[in-house]
């Protein structure tokens, strides 16, 4: 490059400088952003649980985040670990977070240059013969240009606010993820063992209506019985093996719903849930906490709040649009050519410089109440997301009062039918007894066997709705999400496969929550 270019090139930069230094005085002096500042919502939820927390219930602050080691089950704690690092949803959940992210960085790039465009072209010119004529010529030119608007209004620190409080907004969505995906599994790991009983009781009964079948059958052919006895043994008989079938099935679809949340096939983990290990069984004692702590630990409430800060953010963006926007405009370039003699070299000679700087404004100052009404829009919209909150936190006091009597319910119950099948069990035995020794006909024992299958459906029914209920508290509460450490937001095969397609940067090597 010559020397009169580089000279012309330094005068210029000088007033760039200048006039740059003027625009970031603006900047820093210019007025705060538009809008309305956000003020965190409060929800009015009680002091305590309206229904009485008793016997395993007790209202000191919970302090279990992985809940579900109370079973004391290894192979339900392999499970858990297992569909956190495999389950589609929550890999779903982990790539918006990482888009949320992205769209961040959107954001904080508005707050620089807005266009920034470099451009060269050789043209080749040949002028009419009806205008005069002349000599054919190549044009050359080479150069740059800026637009800057200026973040008067806040505009642009308002869009940061709102893309931040998304982006947030998108963690806690993951964190929620995860307490529904550890409840679905200890859900459907409880409902498998459930079935299981249920087959294991259904066979068991199945066997003693089966004696009581051949003691009535040989008595009828030696004639000493009726065939009425007979045949209602065979109809409870028959009609207890009926079950079996649908046991069966309600087995293989609670296993293949596991297999699902577990982000696998049909059939590839039926292998390690074969041993029938019995339903869990409760804690002596259960942490519920205060109403209050829900609005601490429940994502759903966090990302609640995080909606409506966003929304707020985007009142002040849509009221921005109601000012002029003032930008800062500038190019530089080099430009040779013309029907003389000239060549590409002619490009850098000092009278070859062109540049252009100043500043611009726009004001759609004839809206016609588009802006004002857009701005209504997102107003309206606000207010919904600050209701929601509110809704949100009520609930979520809904649902643990509701887990709350749903376990002390099932756990009375409990105690009721354990002490119902020990004593229909004992019936049972009495009445085959006495109908062997002839002190009551068979109609007895046909009574107290079918009370006894019943009975024991009802407590192996009753013990698996005390373990779903209180799965159900320990969601209301929302534990589950905490203490994550290091791990990946997404899984190793999805970060192979985003790195081979786009540059992340270091997006994807800090994916850790």
């Amino acid at each position: 490059m010559t020397e009169p270019v580089k000279k012309h090139i330094a005068i210029v930069t000088g007033r760039l400088k200048h006039t740059l230094g003027a625009c970031l005085l603006t900047v820093v002096t210019a007025c705060a952003p538009v809008g309305p500042e956000f003020v965190k919502p409060e929800a009015d939820l009680p002091a305590g649980w309206s229904t009485e927390a008793g016997g395993l219930l007790q209202t000191s602050p919970v302090e279990q985040p992985r809940w579900w080691l109370v079973f004391n089950d290894p192979l339900l704690n392999e499970l858990i670990e297992t569909a956190w690092q495999n389950n589609n949803s929550l890999e779903i959940a982990g790539l918006r977070i990482l888009e949320a992210r992205a769209q961040l960085g959107i954001a904080q790039g508005s707050q620089y240059p807005q266009s920034q465009l470099a451009a060269g072209d050789a043209t080749y010119v040949s002028p009419a013969n009806n205008l005069g004529g002349g000599s054919n010529f190549w044009q050359y030119g080479i150069g740059a240009s800026a637009s800057w608007e200026i973040d008067f209004w806040g505009k642009f620190r308002r869009g940061i606010e709102a893309a931040d409080a998304a982006y947030l907004s998108s963690i806690a969505a993951r964190d929620q993820a995860l307490v529904l995906l550890t409840a679905q599994v200890v859900n459907t790991y409880t409902i498998i063992r459930i079935n299981e009983e249920q087959l294991r009781f259904a066979h068991e009964n199945v066997q003693i209506q089966q004696r009581s079948y051949d003691i009535t059958s040989v008595m009828y052919r030696n004639g000493s019985d009726s065939e009425l006895d007979m045949q209602q043994a065979l109809t409870l008989l028959l009609s207890t093996q009926a079950t079996i079938p649908a046991y069966e099935v309600a087995l293989v679809q609670a296993r293949n719903a596991m297999n699902t949340l577990l982000g696998e096939p049909p059939g590839s983990i039926d292998d390690i849930l074969s041993d029938s290990i019995g339903i869990p069984e409760l804690p002596e004692t259960i942490e519920v906490g205060i109403p209050a702590d829900l609005l601490r630990r429940r994502p759903d409430v966090r990302q609640a709040e995080l909606n409506a800060l966003a929304q707020n953010a985007r009142v002040g963006l849509a009221q921005a649009d109601l000012y002029p926007s003032f930008s800062l405009t500038g190019s530089i370039g080099l430009v040779a050519g013309g029907s003389s003699n000239s060549d590409f070299g002619d490009l850098f000679s000092s009278d070859a410089l062109t540049f252009s700087i100043g500043p611009s404004f726009v004001w759609p100052f004839l809206n016609y109440d588009r802006i004002r009404n857009n701005v209504r829009v997102q107003d309206a919209r606000l207010q919904q997301a600050l209701i929601n909150y509110q809704e949100v936190a009520i609930q979520a006091a809904r649902e643990a009062e509701d887990a709350i009597a749903s376990l002390n319910g099932a756990l009375a119950q409990t105690d009721i039918l354990t002490q119902t099948v020990e004593s229909a069990r004992r019936s049972n035995e009495l009445s085959v007894l006495r109908f062997k020794e002839g002190f009551s006909d068979y109609q007895r024992v046909l009574d107290a066997q079918q009370s006894l299958w019943a009975q024991q459906q009802r407590l192996i029914t009753q013990r698996g709705s005390s373990v779903l209920s209180l799965v159900s508290l320990y969601k209301s509460l929302g534990g589950g999400w905490e203490n994550q450490g290091e791990r990946a937001l997404i899984s190793d095969q999805s970060r192979q496969q985003m790195e081979q397609r786009t540059n992340w940067g270091d997006l994807l090597d800090s994916s850790k929550e």
